[in-house]
């Protein structure tokens, strides 16, 4: 897709949010199509109420640092979801993050660490967000325009290049699959894909 001129916003509900090493489940409505995708991104944890933020200050209203995987769903979030992303990318534990917040005190330079993805052991994105289209602090100030932020809001801020959809031949997550995101400073999130089994109600 073309370099976007402003930032790319979609919301992901809070019930996508899932633990470091929990299992990503799939939905029977995911599993009717290829298109499951990775990608590793840095997620900053807001501090204290943010809102009409300048990009010069942004930073302070940043509590620290950690790492996510924005699971999404090709098909859903570009053919079936109505020009909404939201949809592809907002089943249950569709947000891997963690493994623990670390303070900004500690990462004064977000836009200095190396961010990686690994399938099944293979490194299938290897970059540095020195090289983020948008930096923390310029999205965070594009975020708080007109609209407050809390603390404790996750603020995922994009992935490099690598996911599998920009592959040829595309490289879609399949059951069993083991997925690692890692972030300089922070940690891994390693998170096994699994489907979810269709049950009965009688």
């Amino acid at each position: 897709m073309p370099q976007p001129i402003y930032p790319i916003l979609f919301f992901k509900p809070s019930t996508a949010l899932t633990g470091p090493f929990d299992p990503i489940p799939v939905a029977i409505p995911a599993q009717e199509v290829e298109g499951l995708d990775y990608e590793c991104e840095l997620v900053a944890v807001i501090g204290k109420e943010a809102k009409d933020v300048p990009e010069s200050n942004a930073l302070d209203f940043v509590l620290g640092y950690a790492v996510g995987d924005d699971i999404s769903h090709r098909d859903w979030q570009l053919k079936r979801g109505g020009g909404q992303w939201s949809l592809g990318k907002g089943f249950d534990g569709w947000a891997p993050f963690g493994p623990a917040i670390v303070s900004s005190t500690i990462i004064q330079d977000p836009q200095a660490l190396r961010i990686f993805t690994k399938v099944n052991g293979k490194t299938v994105q290897d970059s540095s967000t020195k090289d983020m289209i948008f930096g923390v602090a310029k999205t965070l100030a594009f975020l708080s325009q007109g609209t407050t932020l809390l603390p404790g809001d996750l603020i995922f801020t994009g992935t490099p290049q690598g996911v599998g959809a920009g592959r040829n031949p595309p490289l879609w997550l399949k059951n069993g699959d083991v997925v690692e995101v890692g972030l300089e400073g922070v940690g891994s999130c390693v998170n096994a894909v699994e489907y979810v089994k269709y049950e009965a109600k009688l």
